[in-house]
């Protein structure tokens, strides 16, 4: 897999940017084939940062539905992986340079 189509997003709420303050973990949504070691190369090559460790999580898939004009409407979220990062001390990633 190439190294541009691992990284898909950073993930900016609430909860990540509290884990970037205390522990230096950035969280990122990755591509779904793709391994720890290919999102750690791919954060150190993109970023300039060494990292530490490498978490992941497949967010299961979700059930949607509500009542419009129409009627009502079921439909279906699609899973999604996340990959918590964990950068080496002293180093940081600046997610808001390009908002």
């Amino acid at each position: 897999m190439k190294l541009n189509d691992v990284l898909i997003k950073p993930i900016l709420t609430e909860k990540a940017n509290a884990l970037q303050e205390k522990r230096r973990t950035f969280a990122f949504r990755v591509s779904k084939d793709s391994n720890k070691l290919e999102i750690k190369t791919a954060v150190e090559k993109f970023y300039g940062v060494s990292v530490d460790d490498v978490r992941t999580v497949v967010v299961p898939a979700k059930n949607k539905s509500r009542f419009t004009k129409k009627g009502y409407v079921q439909g279906r979220k699609p899973s999604y992986k996340k990959a918590y990062v964990t950068v080496a001390e002293g180093e940081s990633i600046d997610l808001y340079s390009n908002i």
